[in-house]
């Protein structure tokens, strides 16, 4: 087996403002006041704009969250295709510490909290069910990569290291603060590979049984998919809240690379529709 560890924490490096990295997620929703107070008072977001009927939520100058009222729509199904988390990525161990320490004197009801060798991660849903991940990664050198392939596990989470981490009070999402990656429910494993990876440019870097994780840049995950409660599902119903569409800010070379396949991009981006009826934007990050 190769190691191949040194050159992948060489090419990934979280600070170069040419990675590609995911920008923002837009949701339906079917209350947007209750939303945007969540987001705003458990997740720590800011409220950046609003509008009648919508709103934008992010951290510092960074907006990483987009909400669009429908009154009249159903409740998010499950086992459709669509969001299973957006992944907010705070800037160290710390800040994740701090974050926690708020959750539970606050009441917050989490669903699981987990060590991903890559990751600590800590999870919970809105009051709608859009699954959300808040989470710190370990350095880059510190993941073990081997034959193209990062080592992920989901083992128990050390609350009481990471509590004891946590120097302050949580004061809200920091700057610096990012979505670090997007997970999602879709039909088929070979389509979302087809689309994501053939089509837009990412390698599957981890699998586990009904899921495949992509990245470019050798980052552990840019896109989670899986099909444990969504398998053989078709479009999504519009008619339902949820995930509407989310963006990726691709490196220079990534982003000029689907020229071949896209044409020319139209106002500096492209707009897609993955087989689910989800719309992907994209843009080109700047040169370092």
């Amino acid at each position: 087996m190769v190691e191949v560890r040194d050159r992948v924490a060489a090419s990934w490096r979280p600070e170069d403002e040419a990675r590609t990295r995911i920008g923002a997620v837009g949701l339906k929703v079917r209350d947007l006041d209750r939303l945007v107070s969540f987001y705003r008072d458990a997740i720590g977001l800011d409220v950046v704009d609003t509008r009648p009927g919508e709103a934008v939520l992010g951290a510092g100058d960074e907006a990483l969250l987009h909400l669009a009222e429908d009154r009249d729509a159903r409740l998010d199904d499950p086992r459709e295709a669509g969001l299973f988390h957006t992944a907010f990525l705070l800037p160290d161990r710390a800040a994740l510490g701090r974050w926690l320490r708020h959750a539970g004197d606050t009441g917050l009801q989490l669903e699981g909290a987990s060590d991903h060798l890559v990751s600590e991660a800590v999870y919970l849903s809105d009051p709608e069910g859009n699954g959300i991940e808040i989470y710190a990664d370990r350095r880059p050198e510190e993941w073990q990569w081997s034959e193209g392939r990062v080592g992920m596990e989901t083992l128990p989470l050390d609350v009481a290291s990471l509590l004891a981490a946590a120097l302050g009070s949580w004061t809200g999402m920091p700057a610096g603060a990012t979505i670090g990656h997007i997970h999602l429910r879709v039909g088929t494993l070979d389509d979302a590979v087809r689309f994501y990876g053939d089509g837009l440019g990412f390698e599957v870097v981890a699998e586990y049984p009904g899921a495949r994780f992509l990245s470019r840049q050798n980052y552990h995950h840019h896109i989670g998919t899986n099909i444990w409660r969504s398998r053989g599902s078709g479009r999504r119903d519009g008619s339902r809240t949820g995930l509407e569409w989310f963006s990726i800010v691709l490196d220079p070379e990534g982003f000029d690379a689907l020229g071949a396949k896209l044409g020319k991009p139209t106002g500096g981006h492209y707009e897609v529709e993955d087989p689910w009826g989800t719309r992907v934007r994209l843009s080109r990050t700047p040169a370092s």
